[in-house]
């Protein structure tokens, strides 16, 4: 008992295969093969009698019944190219003789229902183009039933796959989510722009999760059609629905679709493991982070990431994100490396060549850390939010004005809501939003996506039109302390405000104003914001709270002034909005204890909380919430 334990413990911890092996398309010697037939059918669809191909597997006996594959062609062939450009036979014998791959019949039929149905002449013809549509009717209503009424199948859903290259990806694509009824296995290998839009090829997700048994997307990494495929994914991502996204080296040709049918025949018709799905790709895609062209970093399904980086030279080379790896350097001088799963959203990295950090000239820099560094952006599921979508938009400008208690010209960041320089007549209400220590104004217009939450949110009618102020919040002074604070404050009543009021159209009234930040823009929040609160009627304070005990002398002094105001306080703020990034949030332990002395003293507050610590994807998420509270 304890070695069968062992055993299973052994076997489930295994790498699974993530491609094909060495000669797994090289006939071989000494083992069963099966037989490649060419038959006709009726095709009352078309008007005339069909060709196609039918694969038997070795020991195939019509004493047995099988499950059937329905393998599709590309715009450029018909129902002989996977014979003659991929030999799937050979593929399915090695299979089966490695016992990888259910015995199964695969029917290679021609997937260009017309009655001239040779790949000659402008195979772009609208006609021809057409008739890869019309397949689906002949594949249905005759090609089916005939092979179940001529071979030994198994005639239900669960045991009948279709897949396809390029052209016959997007039919297979299309026929299978189109008719679950049919198909419980899917395959798309470089499917091309004849695929269906996402949200016409799935109009119902909940459908799709409970019926299909395994939905496969692959394509390689230099081939001009990935986009078709990485549409479809991200699709499938936001609606949770299972399914194998595979990227590998390689462009739109046989070496791929090869691969492709290896990785995919061998998951036929037999129970799969979903929590996998995410591990089989070789490849990921290149972050939306990357500057222009760049491939690496890449984000795999999983959402770990690969880094490279060219450093012949380099005795050294680790990827400082979160944590250090090492990173290894190949016989071509790039150094690589593959992290854990990200969390969602954006993060600052670097990269340390021989102990000097530096940012990554692959990716996009972003001031933060107090210096330029790396950022990487992870998709996930939830980030719809900050899409960019067909709504109105708004736009950021940066705005130069001369402060008065610096002595000096600064600047800042102003989001304008769409429509606000065409309805001149319209005033506006204002969220001054602040950033966080080591950053700047820049903070929440690049990392922050501000612009994009705000166009989303008032695009759905969930908030109000209104100017967003993102001004530079350091002071240079030693330290942090209550002088600073003091100054960011004069700052802000003496120079920003006037300035804003005077050179847009705001709606001044207290009710039509709110500030808001995170971390250090937290303390300048409540610092600012609980002492002038005829100025605010809402307050937002994100991943933060007095730091204790080094500012306890400043945390006991503003207690003491809301003790003394607090019914001004709780009649003025509409909205005292206090958020962290759970307990693993820096400023959590801070946040609670200065909680804890509002509820003693009866201050009126809102909390709440959203996973992923003191980070940037909290404080969008933050700002998506805080948003929708404001000015109504």
């Amino acid at each position: 008992m304890i070695f069968f334990l062992v055993s299973s413990m052994i076997a489930n911890s295994q790498e699974i295969e993530r491609k094909a092996p060495e000669g797994f398309d090289i006939p071989r010697s000494g083992i069963a093969k099966g037989k490649i037939d060419t038959v006709a059918y009726n095709s009352k669809s078309v008007g005339t009698v069909r060709r196609c191909l039918i694969y038997t597997p070795p020991g195939y006996s019509r004493n047995k019944k099988y499950p059937v594959l329905y393998l599709l062609h590309g715009i450029g062939g018909d129902e002989k190219e996977w014979l003659k450009g991929g030999q799937p036979q050979v593929i399915f014998d090695n299979l089966l003789a490695d016992k990888k791959m259910e015995p199964m019949i695969v029917v290679m039929p021609n997937g260009r229902a017309m009655k001239d149905d040779r790949a000659t002449g402008n195979i772009m013809a609208p006609d021809k183009v057409k008739a890869f549509a019309d397949f689906e009717k002949d594949l249905l209503n005759d090609l089916i039933p005939f092979i179940e009424k001529k071979y030994p199948v198994i005639k239900d859903r669960e045991h009948r796959a279709i897949a396809g290259l390029s052209m016959g990806g997007g039919q297979s694509l299309n026929f299978g989510l189109g008719n679950l009824d049919y198909f419980a296995w899917v395959g798309g290998f470089s499917s091309a722009p004849n695929t269906k839009p996402p949200e016409q090829l799935i109009p119902d997700p909940g459908a799709l999760k409970n019926k299909i048994k395994v939905l496969w997307i692959s394509c390689g990494d230099n081939d001009g059609l990935i986009t078709i495929s990485q549409r479809t994914h991200d699709f499938l991502g936001k609606n949770n629905i299972p399914h194998i996204y595979y990227i590998q080296p390689g462009g739109h040709d046989f070496n791929v679709w090869k691969n492709s049918l290896y990785m995919f025949a061998k998951l036929l018709f037999k129970p799969v493991e979903i929590s996998k799905f995410n591990k089989y790709s070789l490849l990921g895609m290149p972050a939306p982070s990357n500057v222009r062209s760049a491939k690496y970093p890449q984000i795999l399904p999983d959402s770990r990431a690969i880094f490279r980086v060219n450093a012949p030279d380099a005795k050294k080379i680790q990827l400082d994100l979160h944590k250090k790896y090492d990173m290894v350097k190949n016989n071509e001088g790039v150094w690589e490396v593959t992290t854990d799963s990200l969390t969602e959203g954006f993060h600052y990295y670097s990269l340390l060549i021989d102990g000097l950090a530096v940012a990554d000239p692959a990716s996009e820099t972003f001031y933060g850390m107090g210096r330029m560094a790396s950022g990487i952006e992870v998709p996930f599921s939830g980030d719809d939010y900050y899409a960019v979508k067909d709504v109105p938009h708004g736009e950021i400008c940066i705005k130069r004005y001369y402060s008065s208690v610096f002595n000096e010209w600064r600047q800042f960041y102003i989001y304008k809501p769409a429509g606000y320089d065409v309805n001149i007549n319209i005033k506006y209400p204002v969220l001054y939003i602040l950033h966080g220590g080591g950053e700047d104004e820049r903070g929440w217009a690049t990392q922050g996506k501000t612009d994009l939450i705000l166009d989303n949110l008032i695009a759905a009618g969930k908030a109000k039109p209104m100017l967003v102020v993102m001004p530079d919040g350091n002071v240079e002074t030693q330290g942090f302390g209550e002088n600073t604070l003091r100054a960011f404050e004069r700052e802000l009543k003496q120079s920003i405000i006037p300035f804003v009021e005077k050179n847009y159209r705001v709606d001044n009234a207290p009710g039509n104003r709110a500030l808001a930040g995170l971390s250090m823009g937290g303390l300048q929040t409540l610092y600012a914001g609980i002492n002038n609160t005829d100025l605010f009627s809402y307050l937002g304070v994100f991943s933060s709270g007095w730091i204790m005990p080094a500012q306890s002398a400043l945390a006991d002094a503003q207690y003491e002034f809301m003790k003394k105001n607090l019914d001004k306080i709780n009649g003025n703020l509409k909205q005292f909005w206090l958020a962290m990034g759970g307990k693993e949030d820096i400023a959590y332990n801070n946040c609670q204890a200065m909680m804890a002395k509002f509820n003693e003293m009866g201050v009126r507050y809102t909390y709440t909380e959203y996973p992923g610590g003191h980070t940037w994807p909290v404080w969008r998420n933050n700002l998506y919430n805080f948003a929708q509270l404001l000015f109504k």
